[in-house]
Order: C-alpha cells, then sequence, then structure tokens
C-alpha cells in the first residue's frame, strides 16, 4: 500500500514564501502522485525493477516520456555542473507541469482507469513510477523535504526487496542515492520532435475552441494543416491518432499549397529587431510589411531572410518576425512560428449528438464523483426526457454507459435527481443510483 495523504506538514519548509507559479509545481507534482497512488493501491501495484517491462516493448507515449526524463536528466545534470540551479530547475518545473502531467497522465488516464490489470497497465505504472522518482531525486537539492516525502513513500512498499537486490532504491532517504545518470539510448529526439508537434498542434486547436467558445467534448470534423518541410507530415501522421484523440476532431487533412486558402501576415518583432536594427527600424518595418505570401512561405520554410535596407544587409531568422493568418469563412486559423492551424468549426446534427454524449457522461462522472462512488462501482442511470437528448441517447447510449460503468440507462418523463446544466439553453435531471 502506497501512502497518498497531503504532506503539507512536513513540507512547509518548501512551501512557505514560494511564489504562485512554485506552488502550481508542487500542487502538480502532489495530484499526480496523488493520481498514481490512487489506482496503484487498487490494483495492488508493486515495482519490481528486476521484472519491469523493457522500455523497447512500451507503448510509444511510454517511450516518449522516457525519452523526455532521460533529456532531462542530461540537462539537469549539465546546468548543475555548470553552476545554472535556476536554469536546471526550470527544466524540472516544465518537465513535470508540460510533459509528465498535462500531456502524458492526461493522455494515459484509461490506461490506470481500466479495469482490467494487463501489460499495459502495468508498463503505464512503471514508466510514471520511473517518473516520479528520479524526479525527487532530481528535486532534493531545492526542496529536500517534498522530495525525501515523496521519494520515502513510493520506494517504502519496496524497500527489502531492493536492498535484497542492491537497487538504486535501497536507500532510506532521497538524500542517500546516487543520482540517476542520463541514458543516451534511451533518448530518441526523432520521438520527442514528433510529440512536440502533437503538443503544440493541439495547443493551437484547443486555443481556437476557447476563442470560438466550442467546448473541447463538442468533436469537430476537420483541421487543415499546411505542409512544414518533406519530413512534417511523416511526424505528424506518426502522432496523429493521438492528436486527433486529444482535440476530438475527426481528421487531418495536410495542404502543400496554401495559395488562395491561407492569407498570411507578417510585421517585425520588434523585441530581437530593435537590438539588431537601431536607426533602420522603421525602413525594416515597411519592407517586412510589404512581403508577399510567397515570400513570408520561403521564410517559414528556411528559417531565414536576407534583408537589406539603408544599404546595410542583416540575416534574419523566423523569431525575428510576428507571421499571422486571418480567419477563412467556416473556419479558424492559429499560428505558432511556422506551424499553422485551421480548424472547420461547422458542426453537424451528428456531431451535436456525440457532444451531447459526451456531456452527459461528464456530468453523470461529477455526480459520481460528489456522491463519494467508489471508481470500480456500477451504477444504474435515469434521464429526464428532453429534445436536446433524444439524439444522443439513440446513437451514444452504449457508450454512455461504458463510460460511466451504468448497467442500465433510461429515459423518463419524471425523473428524482440532480438538475445539471448541459449548456446555456439546456438544464435537465440526471438520476443516479448504485446498481444491486
Amino acid at each position: 500500500m502506497i501512502a497518498n495523504s497531503p504532506p503539507w506538514d512536513n513540507l512547509k519548509y518548501d512551501i512557505a514564501g514560494v511564489d504562485e507559479k512554485r506552488k502550481k509545481f508542487f500542487g502538480t507534482l502532489f495530484n499526480t502522485y496523488k493520481f498514481f497512488t490512487t489506482y496503484a493501491n487498487i490494483d495492488e501495484f508493486v515495482m519490481d525493477e528486476k521484472n519491469a517491462t523493457p522500455i523497447a516493448d512500451r507503448p510509444e507515449i511510454d517511450k516518449w516520456i522516457i525519452s523526455k526524463l532521460n533529456s532531462l536528466v542530461k540537462t539537469y545534470t549539465a546546468e548543475m555542473d555548470d553552476y545554472e540551479p535556476t536554469k536546471g530547475c526550470r527544466a524540472i518545473e516544465n518537465f513535470v507541469l508540460n510533459d509528465l502531467s498535462n500531456w502524458y497522465v492526461r493522455l494515459c488516464r484509461r490506461r490506470f482507469w481500466k479495469s482490467e490489470s494487463d501489460s499495459d497497465k502495468k508498463a503505464a505504472y512503471e514508466t510514471l513510477y520511473e517518473c516520479m522518482v528520479v524526479v525527487s531525486q532530481l528535486m532534493s537539492a531545492v526542496a529536500p523535504f517534498f522530495a525525501d516525502w515523496l521519494y520515502r513513500n513510493l520506494t517504502e512498499s519496496i524497500r527489502a526487496n531492493e536492498v535484497a537486490n542492491d537497487g538504486r532504491w535501497k536507500h532510506e532517504s532521497v538524500h542517500l542515492t546516487y543520482l540517476t545518470e542520463a541514458d543516451n539510448t534511451l533518448i530518441d529526439k526523432a520521438l520527442e520532435e514528433r510529440m512536440d508537434y502533437a503538443q503544440r498542434i493541439s495547443s493551437l486547436v484547443l486555443s481556437l475552441r476557447k476563442k470560438e467558445g466550442i467546448r473541447v467534448r463538442q468533436p469537430l470534423q476537420k483541421i487543415l494543416l499546411p505542409v512544414l518541410d518533406s519530413e512534417f507530415q511523416v511526424q505528424v501522421d506518426a502522432v496523429k491518432d493521438l492528436i486527433l484523440s486529444e482535440v476530438n476532431i475527426k481528421e487531418i487533412e495536410y495542404l502543400t499549397d496554401t495559395t488562395g486558402f491561407i492569407k498570411k501576415k507578417i510585421k517585425p518583432n520588434f523585441k530581437t529587431l530593435g537590438r539588431k536594427l537601431g536607426k533602420n527600424m522603421k525602413a525594416a518595418a515597411a519592407a517586412i510589411g510589404g512581403l508577399n505570401q510567397e515570400e513570408i512561405g520561403v521564410i517559414e520554410e528556411t528559417n531565414h531572410f536576407q534583408l537589406s535596407v539603408n544599404d546595410e544587409s542583416y540575416d534574419l531568422t523566423l523569431e525575428d518576425f510576428e507571421i499571422t493568418s486571418d480567419d477563412i469563412p467556416g473556419w479558424l486559423v492559429a499560428n505558432d512560428g511556422a506551424l499553422t492551424v485551421a480548424m472547420d468549426v461547422t458542426i453537424t446534427e451528428v456531431l451535436l449528438a456525440e457532444g451531447t454524449a459526451r456531456e452527459l457522461v461528464n456530468r453523470i462522472q461529477l455526480i459520481r464523483k460528489n456522491r463519494d462512488f467508489n471508481v470500480t462501482d456500477k451504477i444504474k442511470i435515469t434521464l429526464e426526457s428532453h429534445d436536446s437528448i433524444r439524439s444522443a441517447v439513440e446513437q451514444y447510449g452504449d457508450y454512455i454507459c461504458k463510460e460511466t460503468l451504468a448497467v442500465s440507462l433510461e429515459v423518463k418523463d419524471d425523473v428524482e435527481g440532480e438538475v445539471v446544466e448541459l449548456s446555456e439553453e439546456v438544464s435537465l435531471k440526471i438520476g443516479v443510483e448504485l446498481a444491486d
């Protein structure tokens, strides 16, 4: 059994006086740990390094986070050796907040939730365990109490076995362990690059949804991606299913020629060019603003532009420009450097029904949580009759039951239950009770 009680009494020296960003880091790491222990204790998972699933046999998402973990160890070690603890700590922070919690755990939740214990779930536990225990080592120099609490809780149940096998985690305190060294054979830069594309594309799509007020639970049909280079489509295709699942989009279409479809605008990045151009800034701004669509495309593709103003020449890169795209009727467009995403915002009746089903699942899960049901409890669901949910129940009733562990789903005119809001226009009663 792995302890999952809040550590705040023991960690007041780590928490006190830190800014909100650092509190976010500690809170996120604790929540990641609590997520792990909740399901690990249910499944009675015990880490056994001698019989752990080989990295090569784990799913790609596991290989990616392990690659990022070893890249982190490499970066952290180099920064600390160079007496740059701030940069080293920022690398840990970025890994925990953006890679481990906001990406890996979020994408792998179903692997932990599912009832059957198989090799896939075992690999997920082993991977998340490895990440957390190594993070406890890396942060131990600057957050000694939190790091030791995290390490002790993760390793206490396997201590005897680790001592017998002379394992890495045989010591009672993280401060007695040898710092894990980066394994270069586990660092896959190509994998990290394509997952970076997945993260950036997903972030752009989610920002467009937020701009338009379209909830993530509402599926949309398509996004368009202008092809950056010969490897771009290959890399994105490798993580396409992951992107589509994350942003709730049905398909990705690639554009090799955006002429006449996506119109881009360009202006100087005054933060970088102000230092370079000085008195020539005004003339440069006029020249950059006059670049045509083809010239903007060349800058994005080559990451280079030769600017000549007032008989002087400057070598510029993509970071010296701010490139944006105009929205297209029926589409929204967003940029992240050279990366552009166009999202189809048309919602058909079929898409609307699926979105409503997802909203129902969310509200039912909240009712389960508020009533302190166990994650494995089976339930019965009764929905108040309403025109807005008819298609959703008819087409996606099995999906709703599967997602909420329901053994039955009924629609009635008279329901005793909680009033929930599905949207600004629709509220209805939902009855949830434990199944016999």
